[in-house]
């Protein structure tokens, strides 16, 4: 039996409650992974909510979280820390339709009414090693994106509240529908928030990561988010009242707010970059740090029906939008950003709730 400092109460005397702890042996409802204990939680009977919360330690493992109302608790994002490595070049056989940037992902929620609290999410690849081989390097992996979390196609109304998430390339990924991510941090490089979903940042810091090839002054070579929003969805990536900062080797004006990111996708004709993802990301009352480059958005390419990398999308193509900006990143010089969106920010934030609660 476990001491009772590690054992909260109602753990293992109740159906739906489990702990997690490297010194747990599976008795009296403890289990040394996570894994094991969301595999004993699809036994509870479907509409009850699970709790599941994580003693401090580290959890070397790729978890699927495919129950709804389920809770995931640790024991703050500094003490309790989920990580795995995995990498897309090696991940196809992780992903449905074999898809190595969502089958890299540490932690993949695909249910409704799930809740994520004081956990950190890692993926390990070790990029910045990978980074700074030559591209004609035989041991350079050319399909680097290392997601830390994947919000599947089922996903919605998934609260992440207390999180890290941290990775480089993709650390994000949000497939699915509506999420909040709230007083948390994400870290990045490339990318590192991004997909088709409805996701709304609030408050917390998006910390930028640096590149290991060699930076020149001015030039854009990191990116926080890449939406792929589809033409008739009203919300994709929202930041609001979120700190931009950055890791040291970062240069000023290096980093961009967002790129439209059109993917590759087959269609009846053809398989090429898809024409109807016109990505939306808002920041709204954000503290921004020199790192931000003063154009803040920049271009994306695309893959053209020829498979050539050659169609160039500009991000006043996009529906990208800022405002209420402050600090060193907050100046930008005009690149004809005219999208505004079609209402006031409270109003849309209660469109994108409908009626959900966040943590009730």
């Amino acid at each position: 039996m476990l001491p009772a400092l590690l054992l909260p109460a109602g753990v293992g005397a109740s159906p739906g409650s489990y702990q997690v702890s490297p010194r747990c042996d599976g008795r009296s409802g403890c289990y040394s992974s996570i894994a094991a204990a969301l595999k004993q939680a699809v036994t509870v009977p479907a509409g009850q909510w699970v709790n599941i919360r994580i003693a401090a330690g580290d959890y070397r493992e790729k978890v699927t979280i495919g129950r709804s109302r389920t809770r995931l608790i640790g024991a703050g994002a500094a003490r309790s820390r989920l990580r795995h490595d995995a990498v897309a070049k090696t991940s196809r056989a992780f992903h449905r339709d074999g898809w190595g940037t969502p089958g890299s992902a540490t932690l993949t929620i695909n249910a409704d009414e799930v809740i994520v609290r004081d956990l950190t999410v890692e993926n390990g690849f070790n990029y910045l090693a990978n980074d700074a081989l030559r591209r004609d390097d035989p041991n350079r992996i050319a399909e680097a994106q290392a997601v830390a979390l994947l919000l599947d196609i089922d996903s919605d109304r998934v609260l992440l509240d207390r999180v890290a998430l941290k990775g480089y390339q993709d650390t994000l990924f949000a497939n699915g529908h509506r999420a909040l991510v709230r007083d948390s941090l994400i870290t990045g490089n490339i990318d590192f928030i991004f997909g088709n979903g409805m996701l709304w940042i609030e408050r917390g810091e998006l910390r930028s990561r640096p590149r290991s090839a060699p930076m020149v002054k001015d030039e854009i070579q990191s990116y926080i988010a890449a939406p792929s929003t589809p033409a008739g969805q009203y919300l994709g990536i929202v930041v609001q009242g979120a700190r931009l900062t950055r890791e040291a080797d970062v240069l000023p004006n290096s980093v961009a707010l967002a790129r439209p990111w059109h993917p590759t996708t087959r269609f009846p004709d053809g398989r090429y970059a898809d024409p109807d993802a016109i990505g939306q990301a808002l920041f709204i009352d954000c503290w921004m740090d020199a790192h931000i480059s003063d154009r803040h958005w920049t271009s994306m390419a695309g893959t053209a029906r020829d498979g050539s990398k050659s169609i160039i999308f500009e991000p006043q193509q996009a529906r990208f939008f800022e405002a209420g900006s402050r600090g060193p990143g907050a100046r930008h010089v005009d690149i004809g950003m005219n999208w505004r969106p079609d209402r006031d920010i409270d109003g849309l934030r209660v469109r994108f709730l409908n009626g959900w609660k966040p943590g009730s």
